[in-house]
């Protein structure tokens, strides 16, 4: 499991700034899709009339694990990085950390 904190000192390459920062941490997201991209326009075209599915389509699955990608905001001008994580299964955002020792 993979616990990041909310709020990270780090380099922001910014014009303003240029120097180690606190930076807010969010967990990146795709974007949504649109039906006028043109990846989009040419499989619709493709795919109308008759022949079936003309490009493959995947089954075969085998990672159980995801990449984990941070979105970086540098709190003083804004700038936006991202920071590509190792593979992991749970990941939490600012959770406390649970003390060591026996708990009762």
């Amino acid at each position: 499991m993979v616990n990041v904190p909310k709020e990270h000192k780090t380099f922001c390459a910014g014009k303003k700034c240029r120097k180690h920062q606190v930076h807010k941490v969010t967990q990146y997201k795709a974007g949504k899709s649109f039906n006028f991209a043109q990846g989009k326009r040419r499989y619709d075209s493709k795919q109308m009339g008759f022949g079936g599915q003309t490009k493959p389509v995947f089954h075969k699955k085998a990672k159980t694990t995801r990449k984990i990608v941070l979105r970086l905001e540098c709190k003083k001008c804004k700038t936006k990085k991202q920071l590509c994580l190792k593979r992991t299964k749970h990941f939490e955002l600012g959770a406390k950390k649970a003390e060591s020792g026996h708990q009762y």
